[in-house]
């Protein structure tokens, strides 16, 4: 039964004698008894609730004519209706964070799929220079999560002096005929950027001497240089390098940490590059440790550098172009770049 219906009933009852009222709902109430022994129990909608709920408030004897429900029922309507109109009433604006559009949203996805060695705040960092500005959560929130160990975090030394300390390490890589080279690398400290690598099965302390001298041609000589306590550092090295101008300072035995920047490149050559290759000779191994090196230097973001490379990319605004994606170290990392 429609609302206007009740209400044209309503009205139609100011109208008529009280006897014939009382008649009509008695004969109403019986053909009532009636059809509830015959058909189950009637759905009601929405609006049936809303007229009983009302109803109760209006007619003090309403649960002496309520049949099709239980007047406890009734009651509960009401009170479901109390929440929901406070809960409309109380309903919050929209605040916060702006949402992340689309474009960003793909390109963390992209990032983090084609890099599975990068974190968070390196695709920030990727983001920043493409000129889009979103916090480290965000990255992390719409990042495509793969399986990898934890990378080891940087340690805070030699602070003091950074332009002028260089620093210097081995490390070594097993070919797949399970042959031993030898990788030496130098670093400067100010922009993180590697000035200078070289491969040899066989390390000697003249082998070592001349990369030291490649390394600082002119007047780039630092004034430090640090290093560990191997013996291939003998008489030899140790005169060339005083005679070049340069004060080495030597690490505490089996103390790795006090050299931290150099274990810092080797950890991060061996995670995302060599990890993920299988060297088959010394020529092999130094053309990817050359496009490393290249990619490091040039591409790769760091965050002690403000989220930039040692050799330092311009922040390019997204009215540049669009973004394009340039495979490096044989597609394991990209780089990003608008073109117009």
């Amino acid at each position: 039964m429609s609302i206007c219906k009740v209400l044209f009933l309503l009205f139609r009852g100011l109208f008529v004698s009280r006897s014939n009222l009382i008649l009509e709902n008695l004969a109403l109430r019986q053909q009532l008894t009636v059809q509830q022994r015959t058909i189950k129990r009637p759905k009601l909608k929405s609006k049936d609730r809303i007229f009983w709920s009302w109803l109760s408030q209006i007619w003090p004897d309403w649960k002496s004519n309520l049949i099709i429900v239980k007047p406890e029922t009734v009651i509960k309507w009401h009170r479901q209706g109390f929440k929901l109109y406070w809960r409309w009433k109380s309903r919050s604006k929209k605040v916060g964070r702006p949402k992340v559009k689309k474009e960003i949203r793909d390109l963390i996805r992209q990032m983090s799929q084609e890099n599975s060695t990068w974190g968070s705040p390196r695709i920030q960092s990727e983001l920043k220079l493409l000129g889009y500005e979103v916090a480290g959560s965000t990255v992390a929130k719409y990042m495509i999560t793969q399986k990898k160990p934890p990378s080891q975090t940087w340690r805070a030394f030699l602070r003091n002096h950074v332009k002028q300390i260089a620093a210097i390490d081995f490390f070594t890589v097993p070919t797949v005929r399970f042959r031993i080279l030898y990788c030496f690398i130098v670093l400067r400290h100010h922009r993180r950027r590697i000035v200078h690598f070289n491969i040899t099965r066989h390390p000697t302390a003249r082998w070592a001497t001349q990369q030291i001298i490649e390394a600082f041609p002119y007047d780039t000589v630092p004034r430090y240089l640090i290093r560990d306590r191997d013996g291939i550092y003998g008489d030899f090295f140790q005169l060339r390098v005083k005679n070049m101008g340069i004060e080495e300072v030597r690490i505490a035995p089996k103390s790795p940490w006090q050299n931290p920047y150099c274990e810092r490149v080797i950890g991060s050559i061996r995670r995302e590059c060599l990890d993920h290759c299988i060297i088959s000779s010394e020529d092999h191994l130094y053309r990817i440790l050359k496009d490393y090196m290249d990619y490091y230097n040039n591409c790769r973001t760091h965050l002690s550098l403000k989220k930039n490379s040692p050799e330092p990319r311009d922040v390019q605004e997204p009215e540049k172009g669009k973004v394009v994606s340039i495979p490096k170290v044989g597609g394991l990392h990209h780089l990003y770049k608008r073109v117009a």
